[in-house]
């Protein structure tokens, strides 16, 4: 049986305490990902801060006690942030975390007190899709996007994998939370265990299902690519130097490909003839094209792109894709005239950089025409930009990264985490190429190919990257899964409103 609610308030003590604790109950589920990775925890992680929320005795409380769990989330998954924004991540933290003040207020109504099996059933379903709607408005790449969602936590994890190749990473949310809400259910009601186990076997259920009737990617031979990884080398000269000593050594070696990481030039090969042949020339050296990123600056406007360029024997082909989603305060600053201040007690852009206007799909003549669709740093964060390149043709996904201001962090190892959910997503490899680590690859089922390159590591890696065909649920109905959520949260907004007139005093009958 419930305990009073008395009992409960002396219990979490002053609303001090009360803040605390929910700022570290929604940190809990940053151990889920990279470095630590407890991906196994991820389907109890939510179980404190529901506990706490239902607990709430006024629906102010429980709507503050979402924002401050949200402030703890941010604050959590985002750690690494601190050295760069320094007292502005806590500004970040509160304004993200406020997110999660309507779900409290949904948690509240459907788990307060002494809840029946009507309601519990109901929070099976309404309490994962509020969470999925604040992940869908985090998402918002002015929002800082799609960093730390619940279903990337279980990228080794097989079953949720094939998951996310029907449904994306939000089936994979709403499954994860509608077990903690379950489990939560079972702890705070055990008379109305029914909707709790019953929801419990859906999920299983769901998961067998996926597993035994989602289409695998149908293979269609490999193509052999390399990625460079120059490391913490100093002066952009240097690093240019290792990457050309890194890249000649894959000479003779078969590779078709060769990516670099973001970054790896500060001057376009277009507009430098004497960099763009020395490109050349190891094309022609190790008979592959290079994929290379470079810092590129504009004639006609101030600032410069991030772009992806392709490198021939004959120097560049014309191919290129310059960055669309740039990071907040990394790359640009929001509202500059109101947020510019950040620049003064953190290490936030001084100046905006220029977004690109299209995505690019890139035919590799020395792989035989393999097409593959170039992605620039935290844009593998992105569910629709990976499947659009897919939907597009691309054969091959690639990113390329630099996280080396984040070298000690959990950064790198998150960042080279989502290739395995974009992979599953679409049923095609992806490549994650950074300048100093962690860099990656993945099958089309999301699996790890090969080794990884670590944060220590200054190397060039081949990889045999098997090819698949045919198209995945995701790729081809989208995010079905949030359009889901949306019209389960609109039905019960309705049904109540409707229940609330109902309710209402209304004339005599004549």
């Amino acid at each position: 049986m419930d305990r009073p609610l008395g009992q409960q308030a002396r219990w979490l003590g002053s609303p001090w305490s009360r803040g605390v604790a929910a700022a570290l109950a929604g940190a809990v589920p940053a151990l889920t990902f990279p470095a630590p990775s407890w991906w196994w925890l991820a389907y109890a992680a939510l179980v404190p801060w529901l506990l706490l929320v239902r607990t709430a005795p006024t629906y102010g409380r429980a709507a503050l006690d979402g924002w401050l769990g949200g402030a703890g989330f941010i604050l959590a998954v985002h750690q690494w942030l601190l050295p760069s924004l320094h007292v502005f991540i806590l500004v970040l933290a509160l304004l993200l975390g406020a997110l999660w003040a309507p779900w409290g207020l949904l948690v509240r109504a459907l788990l307060h007190g002494a809840p029946g099996v009507g309601r519990c059933a109901a929070a099976l379903v309404l309490v994962p899709s509020g969470w999925l709607m604040v992940e869908l408005v985090r998402s918002w790449q002015y929002l800082g996007g799609p960093w730390g969602l619940m279903g990337a936590s279980q990228w080794q994890v097989p079953p949720a994998l094939r998951l996310a190749s029907i449904g994306g990473v939000w089936l994979v949310s709403l499954l994860i939370v509608a077990v903690n809400t379950a489990l939560a259910e079972l702890i705070a009601r055990p008379a109305a265990r029914l909707p709790a186990v019953a929801g419990l076997l859906v999920c299983a259920l769901a998961v067998t299902a996926a597993w035994f009737w989602a289409p695998l990617p149908r293979p269609t031979g490999t193509v052999r690519i390399a990625v460079v990884q120059p490391g913490l080398t100093g002066t952009p000269t240097e690093r240019l130097a290792r990457s050309e000593t890194l890249t000649r050594s894959l000479a003779g070696r078969g590779v078709r490909l060769i990516v670099w990481g973001e970054s790896s030039l500060y001057r376009d090969p277009a507009d430098h003839p004497a960099l763009a042949e020395r490109l050349a020339a190891l094309s022609r050296q190790t008979g592959a094209e290079l994929l290379v990123n470079a810092d590129s600056a504009h004639a006609d406007r101030p600032g410069i792109s991030k772009t992806a360029v392709l490198i021939g024997p004959d120097g560049p082909t014309g191919d290129r894709y310059a960055k669309m989603r740039l990071v907040p305060f990394g790359e640009y600053i929001p509202f500059r005239s109101v947020l510019g201040w950040a620049t003064r007690v953190g290490k936030a852009a001084t100046t905006d950089r220029v977004r690109g206007t299209a995505q690019v799909v890139i035919p590799v003549a020395s792989a035989g025409g393999l097409r593959v669709g170039p992605l620039v740093c935290f844009e593998s964060a992105f569910p629709d930009m990976s499947r659009n390149l897919v939907r597009d043709g691309a054969q091959v996904l690639i990113a390329q990264s630099a996280t080396s201001t984040f070298q000690e962090s959990w950064a790198p190892a998150q960042h080279a985490s989502l290739g395995a959910l974009r992979a599953a997503e679409n049923g095609r490899p992806m490549v994650h190429a950074t300048l100093t680590g962690i860099s990656a690859v993945y099958g089309p089922r999301g699996e790890q190919i090969g080794e990884r390159l670590g944060t220590d590591r200054s190397a060039a890696a081949v990889y045999d990257l098997p090819l698949a065909g045919g198209t995945t649920p995701y790729t081809r109905f989208g995010d079905w899964a949030v359009y889901g959520a949306i019209g389960a949260l609109l039905l019960s907004g309705g049904y109540a409103g409707l229940r609330a007139l109902s309710r209402r005093p209304g004339r005599a009958p004549r």
